[in-house]
């Protein structure tokens, strides 16, 4: 269970959120203006902030602003904003993830339990160690059998999810959303492109996969290799 707090003027979208959020676990606490959103906030501590950005008395973006300042909660921003440029900036601006109106609270429960993951892991152990495979969180880098990966923001951002999850099928889905922030439904072809880059570097290809395989109709995993 998580203890969101929903920033929402429309009343009626509140109540069916809070319905919808609390059905599925969450425990919900509600503001329907900027400045209460942030009291809140800062008072009462949530796990994570759902921010409309159509608010009465301060634009939602301007209360994303204000709540980095102080705080580090993870944000969710609803938006009707969906231009790319929109999105990017955003995202730049804090936010952890967004979700275009309208919305189901099942969609939105899932964008929550996903920001928390990503948050969980940034706060368990920075290094992960995968046969000769090193991950730094912290620092950023990955070498293999110490020799440093040249690898780019996403290509590390792919490879750190992997290996925390090292053993495990994770979705092309679950990668979109994951890494990528992008809705359900994107391309699998990006994850594609990106897996065989990221071979590439590892010294393999997907036939003479030693780290990451291909479940076929799954997704892909990574392991140590058996050599």
């Amino acid at each position: 269970m998580a203890h969101v707090l929903l920033v929402e003027d429309d009343a009626t979208i509140r109540t069916a959120l809070i319905r919808g959020l609390t059905d599925r676990g969450h425990a919900v606490g509600s503001a329907a203006t900027a400045m209460s959103g942030l009291e809140q906030a800062t008072t009462n501590r949530p796990d994570l902030v759902v921010l409309d950005l159509g608010l009465p008395d301060v634009d939602g973006a301007e209360m994303l602003r204000m709540l980095r300042a102080v705080s580090a909660v993870p944000v969710i921003v609803a938006t009707a904003r969906d231009t790319e440029a929109d999105i990017v900036a955003l995202l730049d601006q804090g936010a952890d993830d967004y979700v275009s109106k309208p919305f189901s609270a099942a969609q939105l429960d899932a964008r929550i339990r996903a920001v928390l993951r990503r948050a969980t892991e940034d706060s368990t152990d920075e290094t992960v160690v995968v046969g000769g495979l090193r991950v730094d969180q912290r620092a950023r880098e990955a070498s293999l059998d110490g020799v440093a990966l040249d690898l780019t923001p996403r290509e590390f951002d792919l490879l750190h999810y992997l290996a925390v999850r090292a053993g495990t099928v994770v979705s092309k889905r679950d990668l979109l959303v994951d890494v990528w922030q992008v809705p359900y439904g994107g391309a699998d072809k990006t994850v594609d492109v990106h897996l065989a880059w990221l071979r590439r570097k590892l010294g393999e290809t997907a036939a003479t996969a030693r780290y990451l395989h291909t479940v076929r109709g799954v997704g892909v995993k990574l392991t140590a290799p058996l050599d």
